[in-house]
């Protein structure tokens, strides 16, 4: 099963991946679950949370981060730092300060118990929009702005770009100091992540979600990277994950099943991604909306439910996923596709 499945690197080398398509069905799942936690500000009742311990949104950004890590280990080793560097700020940054900004010059000016003058020269207004683009602050409130839903922040999703901007600079280091053309090394880092969250689960799986997080996300972006890094061994097999999927179920009354879960996702989101099974001739959207999804979800949802606050979880779904996807569409042909743009001008000139 393992030694005939292909490989990474030759699926690599086809112009066909299921990458974009992955990255918008992940975006819309992370709206999906926040659903729940917009109407009554707790995850308990999200079926995914109910039956694996992670509600669907988080097993979203879990996928994202191993895409991303595979990805942007391949762009420092092919592009060098410096367009690295470009490379990522213009994808990161340009959407991130016209959401923020719309977001609380708009949509909050429109949704603020104060008036307008009030809530304009409210200094909070101005701490929300630096604290979100300098820190990606995630709970920061603007003034009179749903404080009667059940969680009063409006840009609940941009915490996980602290970490993802972290785990970037991480492959920078690495990249600059060379570990990245040393793979052991690599494998080492991932090694050892993955026992820091099997000891966690052994000594304190009652602690902090905050410490899990901080363990998960850079275990998954790693292992994504280290799957780039030996893409002439990774296989990608379909029914090798299946079977991977299946040894999940009894290992999740082990403290390894976390650890196990986030490598097999790692693995299994690329395998979907690449698998020459699944990919055939796929081609990539004709928007990347994955991004706007993700960063208007959550204020979308909030909008609904400070205006309809009766409206139950699932009915709440549809509204919610039709308006991420329009929003998404303006902030990809308006902001992002023309930071893209200018990334190409850029790396062309240099």
């Amino acid at each position: 099963m393992i030694g005939s499945a292909p490989r990474v690197d030759p699926a690599l080398a086809s112009p066909h991946n299921n990458f974009g398509w992955l990255r918008l069905v992940m975006a819309l799942a992370v709206v999906v679950s926040h659903a729940f936690s917009v109407t009554d500000g707790r995850v308990e009742q999200e079926p995914w949370f109910q039956t694996t311990g992670f509600t669907l949104g988080e097993h979203a950004v879990n996928g994202f981060f191993a895409i991303s890590g595979f990805l942007v280990t391949m762009s420092f080793l092919r592009r060098g730092w410096r367009d690295y560097l470009v490379a990522r700020l213009l994808r990161i940054a340009p959407g991130l300060i016209a959401a923020t900004l719309l977001v609380a010059l708009v949509l909050g000016a429109a949704m603020t118990s104060l008036d307008l003058r009030s809530y304009l020269s409210d200094a909070r207004l101005w701490r929300f929009i630096g604290s979100t683009l300098t820190s990606f602050k995630s709970a920061a409130a603007l003034p009179g702005v749903f404080e009667t839903n059940p969680l009063q922040f409006p840009m609940g999703t941009v915490w996980t770009l602290k970490y993802e901007v972290l785990c970037y600079l991480g492959v920078l280091v690495a990249g600059l100091a060379g570990l990245l053309l040393r793979p052991r090394l690599v494998l080492l880092v991932v090694l050892g992540l993955a026992l820091a969250v099997v000891a966690r689960e052994i000594l304190a799986p009652q602690g902090p979600k905050s410490v899990e997080t901080a363990l998960r996300l850079p275990l998954i972006f790693a292992a994504g990277g280290l799957i780039y890094l030996y893409r002439d061994k990774v296989p990608l097999s379909l029914p090798l994950l299946g079977l991977a999927l299946i040894a999940l179920v009894p290992l999740s009354f082990t403290p390894l099943y976390k650890a196990a879960l986030y490598l097999v996702t790692a693995w299994g989101v690329l395998v979907l991604a690449l698998a020459p099974a699944l990919t055939g001739r796929a081609k990539e959207p004709a928007a990347d909306l994955s991004y706007g999804v993700y960063l208007y979800g959550w204020p979308i949802q909030q909008a609904l439910h400070a205006l309809m606050p009766t409206m139950a979880a699932t009915v709440l779904l549809v509204p919610s996923l039709l308006l991420s996807l329009a929003v998404a569409a303006l902030s990809w042909f308006l902001v992002e596709k023309p930071a893209l743009g200018l990334k190409r001008r850029l790396l062309r000139a240099r």
